[in-house]
């Protein structure tokens, strides 16, 4: 891609110093942001309480989305499968792909999460988590899909795992 470059310092993030953003079920440790990586990647960590929904069914367009579980469980829909990830598994959502994720029942989840190409996403994630701590309206992040390549999709599949708990 014509954005990314190869002449970037090497990237290291202190866990006693990296920026948080929290919301009253999760809190997201920001790793790697696009623009320190040349490009190539935005990395960030998400710790979820017990019954903590992540994302509603979304898809990106323009980058991959990797999901490595740390510890705890974490539910998972891709396409049309709903599935829960244990720690060590692996998970990578191919461009144009609907996903959500939310902790799985009864249990909390500590995530890495990683997308290449890397895009702009600490602003996004800093608007996330003003939306959820009441400090800022859904409809700035409906405004903000082109921007942030994050476009939000009804899934019947996933509305129907959350209501089975």
């Amino acid at each position: 891609m014509s954005d990314m470059r190869t002449d970037f310092a090497p990237v290291v993030t202190r866990a006693d110093e990296a920026e948080t953003t929290s919301d009253p079920s999760s809190t997201m440790t920001l790793l790697a942001d696009s623009e320190a990586t040349g490009g190539l990647l935005t990395s960030y960590r998400s710790t979820f309480a017990e019954g903590a929904v992540g994302a509603p069914a979304h898809f990106h367009t323009r980058a991959a989305e990797m999901f490595y579980v740390i510890d705890g469980s974490l539910r998972v829909l891709t396409g049309e499968t709903v599935t829960v990830l244990g720690a060590g598994d692996f998970l990578l959502v191919p461009p144009h792909t609907p996903h959500a994720f939310a902790a799985a029942p009864g249990c909390t989840a500590d995530v890495l999460f990683t997308f290449t190409p890397g895009m702009a996403r600490f602003d996004y994630l800093r608007l996330l988590g003003r939306v959820m701590r009441g400090e800022a309206g859904f409809e700035e992040i409906k405004a903000s899909s082109e921007r942030f390549d994050n476009h939000y999709v009804d899934s019947p599949v996933w509305n129907a795992a959350l209501a089975t708990g």
